[in-house]
């Protein structure tokens, strides 16, 4: 029995997917409210057999927050895949992510030794890893430092990850992946999907900043070949390609024929756009579309070294050009009417 956290979520719906595909006995966790929709799309996305699919997966209603749920979800299982988390560089959901991202995973470590749980992966984030010296890639043993700079969610998914260290002190088998910045197809208004939406109608501008990037379907597919190896105790950074956001935006723009953005920003204007944004947020109630955090971040060059997952496991990386391609058809044929 296999339990995914997160099933709900772009990432998580991808590993059900895989898993389901490979005729695995699945659990997911979801709450009583959870729209599942997004889930079967994602499915029909990659099978004509999608609603066969889905229906192998087990639904049972938990919070990762309420400890005896996930312990009463973790009974009979024999591995854990645990994406939940909240993505959020709003100011505002500080505490809630704090909340959910480290004692919500401190609450399934403790299940899953409780249980016995023969596996944990835990899906950590490239925002948990230290910052490299100048003109150096960060690799998995770059060291983690305090700093000002480090926004609320890169030290949730720190301080998550620890939790996930101390179970394995404690005797649980786990792996930790920290994934890129995730493409594929998903929700347009939200996450990185919200890129293609971007560029679809029409983005003139671009930042300077580089960072990695990595296909959807690459994350799932080595969390599941890493889960069913016999490597424990290890994290392994999940990156396809470093490339600036211009590169990225001009090949979105591409595959969707659209004009690539062709007007930079400059520094000032990223710092003034975000005080902007805060301002407008603060009279509407809304939540920024860009926050200090992420202004500053889409201006920075940062580069991932993966070289140990290829080394580890027979993973082969999606090119930038193919995933962008596979997921500009979804994001065309889900739009043609728009």
């Amino acid at each position: 029995m296999i339990v995914v956290t997160g099933g709900t979520g772009f990432l998580g719906a991808h590993v059900l997917f895989d898993l389901c595909q490979n005729n695995e006995s699945v659990r997911a966790i979801k709450r009583p409210n959870s729209d599942l929709e997004q889930v079967r799309r994602t499915f029909s996305y990659y099978s004509n057999q999608s609603d066969k699919l889905f229906k192998k997966i087990e639904w049972v209603d938990a919070e990762i927050l309420d400890y005896f749920s996930l312990e009463q979800a973790f009974e009979g299982a024999d591995i854990v895949y645990h994406s939940a988390a909240i993505v959020s560089f709003s100011e505002k959901d500080r505490q809630k992510m704090m909340d959910v991202n480290i004692q919500g995973t401190a609450n399934v470590v403790n299940a899953a030794l409780h249980r016995k749980v023969k596996k944990l992966c835990y899906v950590s984030s490239i925002a948990a890893l230290g910052r490299a010296e100048k003109n150096k890639s960060v690799t998995e043993d770059t060291p983690w430092k305090d700093s000002d700079k480090s926004s609320p969610y890169s030290i949730s998914k720190y301080r998550a990850e620890l939790e996930v260290w101390r179970g394995i002190e404690e005797g649980l088998p786990a792996v930790i992946v920290n994934p890129s910045v995730i493409l594929g197809p998903a929700k347009w208004d939200s996450g990185s999907a919200s890129l293609f939406s971007l560029v679809g109608k029409g983005l003139k501008f671009y930042t300077a900043g580089t960072t990695g990037f990595v296909y959807v379907r690459d994350v799932s597919k080595a969390m599941i070949e890493l889960t069913e190896s016999p490597i424990v105790s290890q994290r392994y950074i999940l990156n396809a390609e470093n490339i600036s956001y211009q590169t990225l935006f001009s090949t979105i723009a591409r595959h969707l024929g659209k004009s690539s953005p062709s007007i930079p920003i400059k520094p000032w204007m990223s710092e003034l756009s975000w005080r902007i944004m805060k301002i407008y947020s603060l009279i509407t109630g809304k939540d920024p579309k860009l926050t200090k955090n992420t202004a500053r971040a889409s201006m920075q060059t940062s580069r991932y070294d993966s070289k140990k997952i290829i080394e580890a496991i027979s993973l082969k990386y999606t090119s930038l050009e193919e995933m962008i391609k596979n997921t500009c058809k979804i994001y065309l044929l889900e739009n043609k009417n728009n």
